[in-house]
């Protein structure tokens, strides 16, 4: 993966703003992975009341992963990303070491690795969230990318 790399400003690539952003970098790069970083704080809404970052946050933290490797993608072909949907996962996994939740202050590596993309804007990812070497959460993201998102939500693009 390419880590020398200076990435766009995550607010570029993704359109969450304020508290809802919750990636702070793009650390490593390649057409079929990405690795995002992102550090829990205290004070977010999600916070627990240990400051903590709950552990079910982990599946927003590793769709927008995904939403800012297809960005990326995006990017490299000079097209502009569109709307996607995050489908769901089969199974979210969290390591016992992580005790449920993420600890605020510390630095976690969200990888993405698409397995699966067709035609039509389905896509599959298998993700983890990596904090010291450590395996915290893992599963794998199904994701969508219809061409027309507003007839998507409304059910008439499928």
């Amino acid at each position: 993966m390419t880590e020398a790399a200076i990435f766009p400003p995550i607010e570029e690539l993704l359109p969450h703003r304020g508290t809802m952003l919750l990636l702070d970098r793009v650390a490593e790069y390649e057409v079929n992975a990405l690795v995002a970083e992102y550090s829990p704080r205290t004070e977010a809404w999600y916070a627990d009341v240990s400051g903590n970052m709950p552990g079910w946050v982990g599946i927003e933290l590793m769709a927008q992963s995904v939403a800012a490797h297809v960005a990326l993608n995006k990017r490299q072909a000079g097209l502009t990303p569109k709307m996607g949907a995050l489908l769901g996962t089969r199974s979210y996994r969290m390591s016992p070491l992580s005790a449920g939740c993420f600890s605020a202050g510390q630095v976690l590596r969200i990888c993405v690795q698409e397995t699966f993309r067709d035609e039509s804007g389905l896509a599959a990812y298998v993700c983890s969230i990596v904090q010291n070497g450590e395996t915290l959460a893992a599963a794998t993201l199904k994701t969508f990318e219809p061409d027309d998102f507003e007839l998507f939500v409304q059910g008439s693009a499928l």
